[in-house]
């Protein structure tokens, strides 16, 4: 018997990372070189695969996120293309951002010369782990050739309505000195640089996403393929609501409004009767033109401009208001009247700008009841009975202290005052959105030019598309604070293209979520296609059938790429509506932290483990072991993937990350998980290499075992696979692996090389490297990457039937027969759906459901 040589992954890794790329194994050809797919040849041509991963930013370095995120996309990538679908795999850049404008600054360096160094350096690390990327295509958000036509898109935008500039307050980010839309300011600080946020009144230009709001909303229905968490995350930022405008008389003013009236809008007109006050929002026309006479006012509208616009920052922020001194009557009683406020929680974007309060039913109001001392009046109630509350009651009831509502239901009451306000001509049924228009200006240096020339004589003039791309100026210095376009000496000074009078260039570029929006569309068109979407590309490849990244993303980047693929649809570009058919959220990185004995944080490698304690290697202090958090620069608790691969190979890396925990999971870093992942690597090398000369006769028996596990096994990872469950794949392909190793003394003839063959072709996705190893080790020509995914014999994956009793409450009901290995959710489901189960179980709550595998199903119920 031979020896078997030792695992060397370095040479391996190496060696088929050239082959793949020599052999351009992952380019996938243009479709304008591709047959069309009409209805006669859909069926001879191969199924199409578009499978992405989000795109990083080219900080510098990859971390761990990035290779659990991608591994998770190369291994659906890898299968597919052996299950015989033609798979796009493209990776690029989100280059354009703040960071790079902070390390000109820092680093003395220009932008462009940062991100494509880092572009440099992330590209080798990746192609390090061995992932299937088709790098024909990559792009890089911060080429012209890219951003040219984000440019024309704009200018389509705004032909057909869907762009425009206006002045407006916005979020300001003192530190990063920027705009933020509503969605990037997270707890009231920016997302990036989490400085507290501001109020600042600025002419933007706008993406309006709202048109979209109801097909948005609508769409979501349709996406039966991505995680409900992020669909209720969308239904909740759309927030549309059903309520009314009422217009309300205002007395006691010389202004228009007291012949006008205040117009409100609310969610519950069911409660007006509760009403204790107005509001109207610092930026109302009201609000503005009191200021004018009142020092006092004109001080807290300035006060009120220090929060940021965003309804999370104003919810979170104390809520201060300034009485007017003005009244409005009661709607449904003129004997009524109530003071009006200006108040800093109320969003002029949002409805009229001006509501009405009820304390007793909504949790904002009765803070700021509480706080000024104004009447609290309950008019829903659950008992029937209640004159006071010590707090809002925000649950259903009937309607009390109502008048001609009273005694009626939430909804019923809704409806009614509605009817009646519409019947006294003073209101009217209204549907409004939470979802605000998409502010794209951004006061920076590194984005896309936003191509519009501002003349005086002219107004706002689009360039000329013969003239796009509007490049960046290479000269640019940041030695002043602001934006440095702003302050360019020659680049903003042009002849207007309309008059040829001198005119400027808009010195703001686009929000970097702009060109986020639709670089999947992109990957699909030849690069040296002159349009930007190729049709017949776009009918080929999109909707991406599996997108993946974090939650994170779900009201930034997922949105916007939503609206944005149906504005490009709305300009003729594209016929798709929905840019993601499948979406996949995976979990974080988490990992122990570790703090010094003056309470500093600590790296891993700062540490020394002695007699079982973890020591501060520069004095020999121990150490305080803190919770696992996910891995962050700022808590020193990163594991640089970089070192793992050195150390290990990428395969182990790759194994550790999707045998430890389900792919939407959060995943604990360990020492022990990455050295077991090692060990099982060459405990399968030495295995599947290892000469079987057992003598004798075979063993039927066993080999029939073998091999019904061989094609069990095969069935179960596919479906593991196919619902990306690879940690399961992974566990089953222990299990064969662990079956053969106790067969190594017995003679089970071909079943062996099946099950060494089976197992190769299983783990090929995961660990690519062993597995091309491997195959060619076993005297293989051809390259593993090219052979089809095994497929299961059904006669070999039969499974013993067992007849399970179902009991509820311990008296049998029913019984089920189901495959000796069927799983416990699939058994209970079964159960549950049994007709004389359900009349059992009508008009009772179920409390749990007690399994005794293979034997009885026992629901506990009453």
């Amino acid at each position: 018997m031979s020896e078997i040589p030792r695992y060397n992954f370095r040479e391996t890794e190496q060696k088929w990372q050239g082959v793949w790329e020599e052999r351009k194994v992952f380019c996938v050809g243009s479709s304008q070189s591709a047959p069309p797919r009409t209805l006669a040849t859909r069926d001879s041509l191969p199924p199409t695969y578009y499978v992405l991963e989000m795109f990083p930013y080219p900080s510098g370095n990859i971390h761990m996120g990035h290779v659990r995120n991608y591994t998770l996309g190369d291994v659906l990538a890898r299968y597919k293309r052996a299950c015989g679908f033609e798979v796009m795999h493209p990776m690029g850049w989100d280059a354009f951002g703040l960071p790079a404008e902070n390390a000109a600054i820092e680093r003395k360096v220009h932008p462009a010369e940062w991100t494509y160094k880092n572009i440099d350096t992330m590209r080798g690390q990746l192609k390090s782990i061995g992932l299937s990327y088709d790098w024909s295509r990559e792009l890089a958000t911060c080429d012209p050739e890219y951003y040219r036509h984000e440019q024309k898109f704009f200018l389509d935008f705004l032909k057909n309505g869907l762009a425009y500039r206006k002045e407006s307050f916005v979020n300001w980010d003192p530190v990063d000195n920027t705009v933020l839309a509503n969605e990037q300011v997270i707890d009231g600080r920016g997302w990036r640089s989490g400085a507290v946020v501001e109020r600042k009144k600025l002419s933007q230009w706008f993406l309006r996403i709202s048109h979209f709001a109801d097909a948005l909303l609508a769409g979501l229905s349709d996406l039966s393929d991505w995680p409900d968490k992020v669909k209720t995350m969308q239904e909740k930022w759309i927030g549309k609501s059903v309520g009314a405008k009422v217009t309300l008389s205002v007395a006691g003013c010389k202004l228009p409004v007291e012949d006008a009236g205040l117009e409100i809008y609310t969610t519950r007109p069911d409660t007006l009767f509760g009403m204790s006050f107005c509001a109207i929002s610092p930026q109302h026309p009201l609000a503005q033109q009191l200021a004018t006479g009142n020092r006092q006012l004109a001080n807290f509208i300035e006060d009120c401009n220090r929060t940021g616009v965003s309804e999370e920052a104003i919810e979170k922020a104390e809520k201060k208001g300034f009485d007017t001194g003005l009244k409005v009557t009661h709607p449904f009683d003129k004997n009524r009247e109530h003071p009006i406020y200006v108040a800093n929680f109320v969003l002029m974007e949002y409805g009229t700008g001006a509501i009405f309060g009820c304390p007793a039913h909504d949790l904002r109001d009765f803070e700021f009841a509480t706080k000024y001392g104004l009447p609290i009046l309950p008019v829903v109630s659950d008992s029937g009975n209640e004159t006071s509350l010590t707090e809002a009651y925000t649950g259903d009831g009937k309607i009390i202290h109502s008048d001609f509502l009273n005694g009626l239901t939430v909804d019923q009451a809704k409806e009614k005052a509605i009817e009646e306000l519409v019947k006294l001509g003073i209101g009217e049924k209204t549907v409004n959105y939470r979802l605000r228009d998409w502010g794209v200006s951004r006061q920076r240096y590194w984005g896309c030019p936003i191509p519009v020339i501002y003349c005086n004589h002219c107004g706002v003039v689009p360039v000329p598309e013969k003239e796009l791309p509007v490049k960046l100026p290479e000269d640019v210095t940041f030695d002043k604070p602001g934006n440095p376009l702003a302050h360019h000496p020659t680049w903003k000074h042009v002849p207007c293209p309309a008059c040829g009078k001198p005119a400027e260039r808009e010195t703001d570029t686009f929000d970097t979520f702009f060109e986020s929006s639709w670089y999947f569309a992109r990957y699909c068109s030849d690069k040296s296609d002159s349009q930007p979407l190729s049709k017949p590309a776009m009918t080929k490849w999109m909707p991406v059938d599996k997108y993946i990244g974090g939650v994170e993303h779900a009201v930034l980047h997922l949105l916007y790429a939503r609206f944005f693929t149906r504005a490009l649809k709305a300009c003729g570009y594209i016929d798709v509506e929905e840019p993601f058919k499948g979406l996949m959220t995976q979990g974080m990185i988490c990992h122990e932290t570790y703090k010094d004995a003056s309470g500093n944080w600590l790296y891993p490698e700062e540490l020394v483990r002695k007699d079982g304690m973890l020591l501060d290697k520069k004095n020999g202090q121990p150490v305080t072991v803190g919770r696992s958090e996910k891995m962050s620069k700022s808590k020193k608790n990163v594991i640089d993937p970089r070192e793992i691969i050195l150390s290990y190979g990428a395969d182990t890396a790759r194994l550790f990350m999707l045998s430890d925990s389900p792919p939407d999971r959060d995943l604990e870093w360990t020492e022990a998980g990455i050295d077991g992942a090692w060990r099982y690597i060459n405990k399968l090398w030495r295995l599947l290499l290892e000469e079987n000369i057992t003598a004798g006769p075979v063993d039927e028996m066993e080999a029939l075992k073998l091999r019904q596990a061989t094609h069990k096994t095969i069935a179960h990872v596919t479906q593991d696979i196919e619902r990306f469950h690879f940690n399961k794949a992974i566990a089953r392909i222990r299990e064969l692996s662990n079956l053969l190793g106790t067969l190594s003394d017995k003679n089970v003839g071909n079943a062996r090389a099946e099950a060494v063959n089976t197992i190769v072709h299983l783990i090929s996705p995961f660990l690519p490297h062993l597995a091309e190893e491997l195959w060619e080790k076993l005297g293989n020509k051809d390259m593993l990457v090219h052979r089809s995914w095994p497929k299961a014999d059904p006669e070999l994956c039969k499974e013993d039937e067992v007849t399970i009793a179902i009991q509820i409450n311990g008296k049998l009901r029913a019984t089920i027969a189901c495959a000796a290995d069927t799983g416990r959710e699939e058994v209970e489901s079964l159960a549950l759906s049994v007709k004389n189960v359900q009349s059992s179980l009508e008009g009772k709550q179920i409390r749990k459901v007690i399994y005794v595998p293979g034997k009885i199903v026992n629901v506990v119920a009453q």
